[in-house]
């Protein structure tokens, strides 16, 4: 039967929250593997940074939009409502289109909650629904902000073309690290060989990490 929206909010919002974390990718690469790979069907253009993410993820969304590209867009935290985090051409799925991601998913993610340690997070199956949204849509080009630091977001399990780095200062701290390089450093994982960075402006330190 299929799940109405708030049914599907309620289950999300029952999964591990965002807050409690894990250096680990294999949940998410998991529910990847076992959905065919969504991520991989499309370019990527991948976010991280303190400040400015999400308004330079609409800006990157808009220029590529006007381009003629057909974009697929996901964004944390949402203001009001979940659907806002992940976008098609520009704008939030409907209520109907995002219980049909979840539906979508759905059966994959209980196959990795049984062979996994823990189960997948809110973050993680939010982050496997707009792939495979994505993918399914189809779309060219993703716009993809992380939710915390880098290295070991869920949003990594993808391969960016592209790496965008806004301002870094210090920010989750007790996560990601007391000094703006630890922080640079978690952030700077984004940037996968092959990738093109584009950073903003950076203090000189944050610079020295990115640039290695």
């Amino acid at each position: 039967m299929r799940p109405t929206f708030p049914e599907v909010e309620l289950a999300l919002l029952a999964r591990w929250p965002e807050t409690r974390l894990e250096p680990s990718l294999d949940r998410i690469q998991a529910l990847c593997d076992v959905m065919g790979d969504p991520q991989n069907a499309y370019r990527v253009i991948q976010l991280t940074g303190t400040n400015g993410k999400t308004s330079t993820s609409r800006m990157i969304d808009s220029l590529l939009t006007a381009l003629g590209l057909r974009t697929g867009r996901f964004t944390s935290p949402h203001l009001q409502r979940i659907n806002e985090r992940i976008c098609l051409d520009g704008e939030p799925l409907t209520d109907e289109q995002f219980v049909d991601a979840y539906a979508d998913v759905a059966v994959y993610a209980d196959l990795v909650d049984q062979s996994q340690e823990h189960p997948l997070s809110f973050f993680e199956t939010l982050v496997g629904m707009a792939y495979a949204a994505f993918a399914d849509a189809p779309i060219d080009v993703g716009v993809v902000e992380v939710g915390m630091g880098g290295t070991w977001d869920a949003t990594s399990v993808a391969h960016p073309d592209v790496a965008v780095v806004t301002p870094i200062g210090i920010d989750h701290s007790n996560y990601l690290g007391t000094s703006i390089t630890d922080i640079a450093i978690e952030k700077s994982g984004i940037i996968k060989p092959g990738s093109r960075a584009v950073f903003g402006r950076q203090a000189d330190a944050v610079l020295e990490v990115l640039v290695r």
